[in-house]
């Protein structure tokens, strides 16, 4: 079985389905609630067992109630997590999620501050039957780490660009970036993704793209920018569905497909999760997938 070693974030999410965003310091009321595990590299992961891959999940939890239950959770979901390391004294990540009519999202999350950065833990090697990397921003050592193992073992390294990425070796270690819109703004210093993502991606040897939500995505090809639009669909909750993205692509590139097969591949896993509520809960099949593409030729 293919598999994707991913390193990153894992969170507790408390997400309230709410009318409107709170504009005023007043109570309002939610419509509904799901209490389930999040965070980027997490969710990845999830998504990547789902779709039929193996992962690994290295991260780093605190010793307490919410880290058991990010645990399990995960361990439900096939995730492998011998490389989750539990910190006595410390919190674990959680996070207040608000998700409007429109499924747009309003994230409150929380790090313990006092979490180590050294790596020295992590494995020398990566895992057999790993055939990708997948790696967040929000542990910047970490994720240089695991980037590291993949160009050791000549597979691919994603790095997941949600956020500028905190250490300037980072895009440049990683065989695959995929930005969000607003880390490549403020990677680039510009707002329009197509002159930021040619602007980083001058001289750089690195496959860049930048996702667009409902715009879909643009990537770099032969030193041009290509346009790859996303699936229309009803949405529902937006929550997630980039993490789900990048697990897809980092397991499309792990199985052998091609950028451009791998990021179909990514579009329809996202399109699917953005009709449902509750964040990673609504992470497809593979068989969903199958289906939701050969419905669109």
């Amino acid at each position: 079985m293919t598999g994707v070693f991913c390193l990153g974030i894992a969170t507790l999410d408390y997400v309230y389905k709410v009318e409107t965003m709170p504009t005023r310091g007043e109570k309002y009321r939610s419509r509904d609630l799901a209490v389930v595990g999040g965070g980027c590299a997490s969710n990845a992961a999830v998504a990547i067992t789902r779709l039929g891959g193996r992962c690994w999940l290295a991260t780093r939890l605190g010793d307490d109630l919410a880290g058991d239950q990010i645990v399990a959770d995960l361990a439900g979901e096939g995730v492998e997590t011998r490389f989750a390391r539990r910190l006595p004294g410390l919190r674990s990540p959680v996070s207040a999620i608000l998700v409007d009519a429109a499924g747009e999202r309003m994230v409150i999350s929380y790090s313990d501050p006092a979490m180590p950065e050294e790596t020295g833990w992590l494995p020398s090697a990566l895992p057999d039957g790993a055939g990708a990397v997948l790696a967040d921003t929000r542990w910047g050592e970490g994720a240089l780490a695991a980037l590291r193992l993949a160009r050791e073992a000549g597979v691919p390294g994603v790095l997941d660009g949600d956020r500028k990425p905190p250490h300037p070796d980072l895009v440049g270690t990683a065989s695959h970036v995929a930005f969000s819109a607003q880390a490549l703004r403020e990677l680039s210093g510009e707002e329009d993704p197509r002159t930021g993502l040619a602007r980083v991606a001058r001289d750089m040897p690195t496959w860049l793209a930048v996702t667009l939500g409902k715009e879909g995505a643009l990537f770099v090809e032969n030193g041009e920018l290509v346009h790859a639009p996303a699936f229309a669909v009803e949405t529902v909750d937006t929550l997630g569905a980039g993490d789900v993205w990048h697990g897809a692509f980092a397991l499309g590139l792990a199985e052998g497909q091609g950028e451009r097969a791998a990021i179909r591949f990514a579009s329809a896993a996202a399109a699917i999760k953005c009709t449902r509520f509750g964040g990673r809960a609504g992470a497809p099949h593979r068989a969903e997938i199958e289906a939701f593409l050969a419905g669109r030729g």
